[in-house]
């Protein structure tokens, strides 16, 4: 067998094995692995370079060499699972650097991490000030967690006591031209209703990239010709300017009858548009 016909048989049998190894075990960033994991992700990929061009080893060293190291790895994962002590030992627990404002110097000093470090760490957080930090936690992994002081932290509608709609995951209609149905039954939806969704825009299925359709049935989507201009939805704004419109004019009846008993009655119904105007609008809102 010519030696480069063997070469490149050694390295696809190589690339097979750590392919199913990193679909079976690493199901995270290479960024989030411990320093167990890596240095074995490591090993494996010496292991398959070395294999796939030293020609004089046999392919079952190698190969025994992965196997060694995939259940080994299977087995720490197995461990680490069932057993707090044995999994704080190979990746490690959470460190405190920063606890109720205060910088712990002794605990970076352990974890030999320098005040450029932390102040680096902490610019990647979006955080300028350590005086802002709360809390902050050197994981396992290497990688600082923060949680920012309360008056510091971004206004979320809990904190101003609003109401807002609930959120679902959008549904993927169109990828790559094609229509994908299985979304499309999910949202309760065919091909005709997003046929005629489509022509209201003007646009055609062979030149939308991708489409979506969120949690209330608006469609929205991109096009391969980035030129093109598309029309704006108009259902939901016309919808919410409808509702606003009925109110309106039933405040105008209330005003314009004498008939005290119908007044109260326009008066009742404009209130309940209200009502129906405030629920609706975050709905309406993109």
């Amino acid at each position: 067998m010519p030696n480069w016909v063997e070469v490149g048989l050694r390295s696809l049998a190589g690339f097979v094995i750590l392919f199913i190894l990193a679909r079976v075990f690493v199901r995270k960033p290479l960024g989030e692995s411990s320093l167990f994991e890596f240095s074995i992700m490591a090993s494996m990929a010496i292991i398959v370079a070395v294999g796939s061009i030293q020609l004089t080893t046999p392919i079952v060293l190698p190969i025994t060499a992965l196997a060694v190291l995939g259940i080994l790895m299977f087995g720490v994962s197995l461990l680490s699972q069932k057993n707090k002590a044995f999994r704080s030992f190979f990746s490690g627990d959470g460190v405190p650097i920063i606890k109720d404002g205060k910088i712990l110097e002794d605990n970076m000093k352990k974890q030999r991490m320098t005040t450029d470090d932390l102040l680096s760490r902490l610019r990647s957080k979006d955080v300028f000030q350590y005086a802002d930090v709360e809390f902050a936690v050197l994981e396992g992994s290497g990688e600082l967690n923060i949680l920012t002081k309360q008056d510091q932290q971004p206004i979320t509608p809990k904190i101003l006591k609003q109401k807002v709609p609930p959120i679902k995951e959008p549904e993927t209609v169109i990828m790559d031209g094609r229509i994908l149905h299985e979304p499309l039954t999910t949202r309760g939806l065919n091909q005709e209703w997003l046929t005629t969704e489509l022509q209201k825009m003007n646009a055609n299925l062979e030149n939308v990239f991708v489409a979506q359709v969120d949690e209330y049935g608006q469609l929205t989507f991109d096009l391969y010709d980035d030129a093109m201009q598309l029309t704006t939805p108009t259902e939901l704004p016309l919808l919410e300017a409808n509702i606003k419109k009925v109110q309106a004019d039933l405040e105008l009846f209330a005003l314009d009858t004498e008939n005290e008993e119908a007044k109260k009655s326009y008066q009742r119904c404009s209130k309940q548009m209200k009502q129906i105007y405030q629920t609706v609008t975050p709905y309406t809102k993109e």
